[in-house]
Order: structure tokens, then sequence, then C-alpha cells
């Protein structure tokens, strides 16, 4: 059973792919949008991946807040939701994703990848731990 991991943010959204067994989670790419509320190409991207990967269910980054809270970010990331499920034939999941851009920011970092470079791929990373942690957490 495949997944799809999505880190969804302002100006881009991340994604990973499980290998076929949902044993670890792989970053594919980052989808920009040059406009922050037409969402209708992110979600023609991701369809695409998901017919592509053969995706059986979709993990959604929820960035809460540290102390535990829903903020705005939460409120966009469940309008988001709602849109995949009305375009998309898949059971969506709503996971946690708090410290995982920390994370990947600091794998990056000891990796002695360049600031620049660091800023190309982190989302699409976060989203591969976004997926990681599902996984380990559920398989």
């Amino acid at each position: 059973m495949r997944l799809l991991g999505i880190d969804f943010g302002t100006k881009t959204t991340g994604v990973a792919v499980s290998d076929p067994l949902g044993f670890t989670a792989q970053g594919l790419e980052i989808i920009r949008r040059t406009d922050t509320y037409n969402l209708k190409p992110t979600i023609n991207r991701i369809q695409e991946l998901c017919i592509e990967y053969k995706v059986e269910k979709i993990v959604l980054g929820y960035p809460k807040n540290m102390n535990n809270t829903e903020g705005e970010r939460c409120e966009h990331t469940v309008v988001f939701k709602k849109k995949l499920e009305a375009s998309l034939n898949l059971p969506i999941e709503l996971w946690d994703e708090r410290l995982t851009t920390v994370e990947a920011e600091n794998l990056m970092i000891i990796a002695d990848m360049s600031r620049q470079k660091r800023k190309k791929v982190i989302d699409k990373m976060a989203a591969g731990l976004i997926l990681q942690n599902y996984l380990d957490a559920h398989y």
C-alpha cells in the first residue's frame, strides 16, 4: 500500500511517497504556487502523483502549535484537505507535523548543505519526515 505525504504551506507544498510495502518515505518534489489562494494546480499535480504511484492513502501534515492548540495554519490545512477530498477518491489523514521542518533543517545542516540548497528542498524533506513518522507509528 503506497501512501503520499504532504507538507502544505502558503507558497509551497512538499510531497513524499512511501515505498510499495509502506516501510520508508522518500521526498518526491515541491509544488510551488504563485497565487497563494489558487490551489487547483497543486491539487491537479497531487492527483497526477497519486495516479502515477498508485497511492491508496494521503497523510497531510497538520501544523499544530507547540502548545497543542490549532491556529490559522490548521484552518488553512483543513480547507485544503476538504478540497483534496472533493477532487480525489482517497482517504486523507491529518498527522501532527510539529518540528518536522526544524528536524529537516537540522539534518541538512549536519550534512553541511548550504542555506541556498536547503531552501530548495526543505519542504520535500519535511513531507518525507511527516510520512516516515506516520509509517513508523502505524506499520
